[in-house]
């Protein structure tokens, strides 16, 4: 499970496929999202602008497991 560090109280999804490498632009994120191939905690997710804390885990299809931690 690969850590993606952030600097403030929260990342949305779109924001943080993209500081992931899974996407690279907004549009591909609302595809992807759209898809069903995002899971939040073991949820599937559609929302673009879902708000992540430290501690969520995200699941992309085919992008790999990533945990949010808070840089400080």
């Amino acid at each position: 499970m690969k850590e993606i560090a952030i600097h403030s109280e929260y990342i949305k999804l779109d924001q943080f496929l993209k500081l992931a490498d899974c996407v690279s632009t907004g549009g591909m994120a609302k595809a992807l999202l759209a898809e069903g191939q995002v899971l939040v905690n073991g949820e599937p997710e559609e929302r673009r602008g879902r708000k992540l804390y430290p501690g969520d885990r995200i699941n992309v299809e085919d992008c790999g497991e990533f945990t949010v931690i808070k840089q400080s």
